[in-house]
């Protein structure tokens, strides 16, 4: 617990009403979307300004007390788990949409800003935010740049880290600095601006933030392609980026994954097939026109049994939402929801999908697997018990395996849901221990008393190294 001198400087910064200590709130906010993590805060504060998240910062050094900055709490990685206990950081009182700027084509916003209300903002002036994570109905832009969000747009238009222009971040001695700014060009020293995007808080807090828009897509349009053979599935994607065409999304779903999607949204997905990918093009009308008629023929030569278009905007917007609930779906099914997002080249995703589904067979486990095919990313999620600790273990072992082929495929432990508590022991997997320690320097550097969410992506002890036999 806080010492009654931290608490005072503490109700002194923000008032009693921001400070809440009991035993209700902090539990509130002792986890996040992550299973299997769950540690108490000993408080949680909300700041209504710079200047009080600057005065936090302060006593918090001072005294050696962690802090979490936090969201909405939709991560997957344990990234807002109070690990180590300390303070939760909320955004609640800090969620205005300072600017739209035309002009200068940006929008300024605080962190606790709702990503889709900002969309929606943004859209009413013929202006577009791409990234679009799928928890974008309650997640914060603050939580987004944490953890450098993607989404189902990301393979024509890029990640949250792509449209990130400027920030003020308050450092944990309570300094403030501005990076980056509303321009075009801007090589003036390091790029401190990228450097914060990602880094799941644990270098400074995030107050403030420039994004860049683009204009509006003039039209858009979606269609399913059916298959009965997983590789076809597969292999369609590096056919349709081969044939030099960027889709504005290009999603894999499994029959599992499908299964437990149509129970889930009753819109009429195919169940009778071994996988769909969920293909959609924006731009002019004439572009849009010309690639789906071209992805149809690449995909029916790659074996797809059916191309359905969505007739309508109304009836594409469900597909595309009931993609967004895969989660949710599989998360019925049992009391507890593993996902993951192992990450490969493009041309690598057959052989992914293939070894998931191997490791599954070989632990026993059913694994859905679904995600940003386009963009070589996968997320293959197991529902289970974590009750059931024989079954857990199996759940453990084949991640592991999972991760280790993602990594000699070329690809990473994770994409877009970020290191966290969760994935800290197989980070060194993946930027060996040459990389963990400048990422080290670098923590050092901005926080050398450790209080800025401690205890996440650098872990205590690394994963032994898993050899896959076959």
């Amino acid at each position: 617990m806080l010492a009654n001198e931290v608490k005072e400087q503490l109700i002194a910064i923000v008032t009693k009403a921001n400070f809440d200590d009991s035993k209700t709130e902090r539990l509130v906010y002792s986890y996040d979307a992550t299973p299997n993590f769950q540690s108490m805060p000993d408080a949680v504060i909300s700041p209504r300004n710079t200047t009080e998240v600057t005065e936090i910062l302060k006593v918090c050094n001072q005294h050696q007390v962690p802090i979490v900055p936090r969201g909405s709490g939709t991560n997957l990685c344990a990234g807002t788990c109070p690990t180590e206990g300390g303070i939760v950081l909320l955004f609640k009182q800090m969620n205005r949409i300072l600017e739209i700027d035309e002009e200068n084509l940006t929008v300024t916003v605080q962190p606790g800003v709702i990503t889709l209300d900002m969309i929606n903002a943004v859209e009413k002036r013929g202006l577009f935010y791409p990234p679009d994570p799928s928890s974008m109905k309650i997640s914060t832009i603050g939580g987004n740049i944490n953890e450098n969000s993607g989404g189902l747009r990301g393979l024509k238009y890029g990640v949250t880290r792509d449209y990130v222009m400027a920030l003020e971040v308050v450092l944990p001695n309570g300094d403030v600095i501005r990076t980056g700014g509303k321009l075009a060009k801007d090589v003036a020293g390091y790029d401190l601006t990228r450097l914060f995007v990602g880094s799941e808080g644990t270098l400074g807090v995030i107050t403030e933030a420039t994004l860049k828009l683009i204009p509006m897509p003039e039209t858009k349009k979606t269609m399913l392609a059916l298959y009965q053979d997983l590789n076809a599935a597969a292999k369609s994607v590096s056919a349709i980026i081969a044939n030099k065409i960027i889709p504005t999304t290009l999603e894999f779903l499994d029959q599992p994954t499908l299964k437990v999607v149509e129970e889930f949204s009753q819109i009429g997905l195919p169940t009778n097939v071994q996988a769909v990918l969920l293909i959609e093009q924006d731009g002019p009308p004439e572009v849009v026109e010309r690639d789906l008629i071209r992805m149809a023929e690449i995909c029916k030569q790659e074996q797809a049994v059916s191309i359905q278009i969505a007739a309508s905007e109304a009836e594409a917007e469900a597909l595309r939402t009931a993609r967004r609930a895969a989660l949710s779906a599989i998360a019925r099914l049992k009391p507890t929801t593993i996902l993951e997002d192992a990450t490969v080249p493009r041309s690598e995703i057959a052989k992914m999908v293939q070894a998931i589904n191997e490791i599954a067979e070989k632990y026993q486990l059913e694994i859905c697997t679904f995600g940003h095919a386009g963009d070589g990313n996968l997320h293959p999620t197991c529902a289970t018990d974590a009750r059931n600790h024989e079954e857990m273990e199996r759940v453990e072992q084949a991640f592991a395996e999972i991760f280790a082929k993602a990594i000699d495929l070329g690809g990473t432990i994770t994409g877009e849901h970020g290191v966290g508590a969760m994935k800290a022991p197989y980070l060194e997997w993946k930027l060996k221990a040459e990389g963990i320690a400048a990422m080290k320097a670098i923590k050092l550097a901005f926080d050398p008393q450790n209080i800025m969410n401690p205890g996440k992506v650098f872990a205590k002890d690394s994963k032994k190294r898993v050899v896959i036999t076959r």
